[in-house]
């Protein structure tokens, strides 16, 4: 009975620090949020937008369109594309675009060597390039907001060398939905982290980094066996004396599409496991504890189904107020419905992932097939 008693005890303790990380986030959120205004100082310095594209005939075009919105002076702009050995008309596009602009370059990258990232050598080619104090790093796939270049710029304070935007995925599918919820959820705590100075991750789909950062760090070249590089590369950063801050706003919100099918989705989530088990020991505790949160509340439930199924409806408003709360700082506004029921989405996929990770089989990427 002692015994019984002691393993309740310790299963309430390991559930309430398992959601600790919801009500440190929204206190965060509440009382020790960091903005980043943009401020209008006339002063407008050189960057470099940095693009690698890979068969992205279906998605380039939005971004182009974004890119030509921007209200950042044209001659303080300097473009440069990768194509990397598309088998679409990627390439035709992107010239079709550069034609009659000066600030744009476009390069096509050689034969990929065997264990190399394509992504990571196309940047580090178009590093080599970049004549921007800043360099811009976003997705073909991406859309990004008017303001996007002064408001990631309004971070660099003292010795940032890397900072970060936010992304939204869009769907219009369940699934494309739920990710959208996962994607706020995950930057949520990146925000919160990199706002305490706590080691997170890049964001490769919008992040900028200081020319003098990029290449005290080594650049891309120095990541090219990673299939994470945007988490590598502020490895990297960190280890040469710079800071990372993450600008939140509507004026970093750049958008980008969900993964339409769930073999899509788990083939991403492969990927994205390979720089999940290389980080610090605690954030493999905090995404454990995540995880092992689903078997606590059954096990609280067999115990005792009131105080259980009130814990876990606890954890479901927790959660739910912490996304919520964190998406209206770019001024979006999610469905309830969708937040209550994101547990049901996020524990199968949470376990597929880790089985697929584990599962022998190569990791695919844009075509690509990586051991």
């Amino acid at each position: 009975m002692e015994d019984r008693i002691a393993v309740i005890v310790f299963a309430w303790i390991l559930a309430f620090l398992s959601i600790s990380p919801f009500v440190i986030g929204l206190w965060h959120l509440r009382f020790r949020w960091k903005r980043f205004p943009a401020k209008s100082s006339g002063q407008f310095p050189k960057v470099s937008i940095l693009v690698a594209a890979r068969n992205e005939e279906k998605d380039l075009p939005r971004l182009l369109a974004s890119l030509d919105k921007l209200s950042y002076p044209a001659e303080k702009l300097d473009f440069l594309f990768a194509n990397d050995q598309s088998e679409d008309h990627t390439l035709e596009i992107l010239h079709q675009w550069a034609a009659g602009k000066e600030n744009v370059t476009i390069i096509s990258t050689e034969k990929l060597e065997p264990g190399r990232n394509g992504k990571a050598k196309a940047l580090a080619e178009l590093g080599k390039l970049c004549q921007g104090e800043i360099l811009f790093l976003t997705d073909a796939d991406c859309e990004v907001p008017r303001d996007w270049i002064q408001s990631l710029l309004a971070a660099f304070i003292g010795k940032t060398g890397m900072v970060l935007g936010i992304t939204q995925v869009a769907g219009r599918s369940l699934l494309g939905r739920f990710q959208e919820l996962d994607w706020w959820m995950t930057l949520g705590f990146v925000k919160v982290a990199a706002d305490w100075g706590i080691p997170t991750t890049g964001l490769g789909n919008n992040m900028s980094i200081s020319r003098e950062a990029y290449f005290a760090s080594g650049g891309f070249e120095g990541v090219s066996k990673s299939l994470t590089e945007d988490l590598e590369i502020s490895r990297k950063i960190r280890q040469a004396g710079f800071t990372i801050s993450h600008q939140v706003s509507e004026k970093a919100l750049a958008r980008t599409k969900a993964e339409e099918s769930l073999p899509r989705l788990l083939k991403q989530r492969k990927r994205w496991m390979s720089g999940v088990v290389t980080l610090p020991w605690y954030w493999q505790l905090a995404l454990g504890l995540q995880f092992a949160l689903y078997p606590l509340i059954s096990y609280l439930i067999l115990s005792n189904w009131f105080f259980g199924l009130l814990f876990f409806m606890l954890k479901v408003l927790l959660h739910s107020s912490f996304i919520q709360h964190f998406a209206s700082k770019t001024g979006q506004s999610l469905k309830r419905y969708l937040l209550f029921l994101f547990d049901f989405y996020f524990l199968p996929l949470t376990l597929l992932s880790i089985l697929y990770y584990f599962w022998p089989s190569s990791t695919e990427w844009k075509s690509r097939k990586y051991r």
